[in-house]
């Protein structure tokens, strides 16, 4: 049996190699995803989506491995964060972030199967907001993305130059939420060491922005 993994199928996505701003070409994916708000370092709300989040995605995967003769590597971590006022990101203002947490699914994982490993997960568990985990469908399209390597905490000055100078000297304007890609282990890596992909979607500045 072939094991479907993000990495060697996307690697321009999720095995990105270091570098400046890249253009990218983001297919349709899907998710398993859950939406909260604040601070994640602080958060019980961030804690309670991957402790729903880890489990589905173990068992989706179990699921199609027994089920449908499919099996697959559980992709990392990802999320899309979003805030009314923009800066919250660069000013490092966490309390104002929502958030939508996720973790890829294969293209084959439909949402019957994701609710049938939520009642096994439930039935184990009985993890309260396990009810928010959804499967959701992204259409980021064109994105710029860059490999970060560092502290979460840290990041404020490369978005505020994707922001305030890659964006505005190539034309574009944001098409949707920010999107980060977790490809390190906190719990393993040393801070300075983690490697993480900041994407933004993209389009064109059109004269009325």
């Amino acid at each position: 049996m072939d094991k479907f993994d993000f990495k060697k199928t996307y690697p321009e996505l999720y095995a990105p190699k270091a570098g400046d701003f890249a253009l990218v070409e983001v297919p349709p994916l899907q998710y398993l995803a859950y939406d909260g708000h604040g601070d994640p370092n602080t958060s019980s709300e961030y804690v309670g989506a991957l402790e729903c989040l880890y489990p589905t995605a173990y068992a989706v995967k179990f699921a199609s491995k027994k089920n449908l003769d499919r099996d697959f590597t559980v992709g990392p971590l990802e999320g899309q964060w979003r805030a009314a006022d923009m800066t919250a990101f660069t000013r490092g203002d966490k309390a104002a972030w929502d958030w939508t947490m996720l973790v890829a699914q294969p293209p084959w994982i439909t949402p019957e199967l994701v609710a049938d490993a939520l009642a096994a997960v439930q039935k184990k568990k009985r993890l309260p907001g396990l009810d928010r985990v959804r499967l959701l469908t992204l259409e980021e399209g064109t994105a710029v993305q860059i490999l970060y390597i560092g502290a979460y905490d840290a990041e404020g000055p490369v978005l505020e130059r994707l922001h305030h100078q890659w964006l505005p000297a190539h034309g574009l304007t944001f098409n949707g939420d920010h999107h980060e890609v977790y490809l390190s282990d906190p719990r393993r890596t040393a801070t300075e060491k983690l490697r993480t992909v900041l994407r933004q979607p993209v389009r064109p500045i059109q004269p009325a922005d």
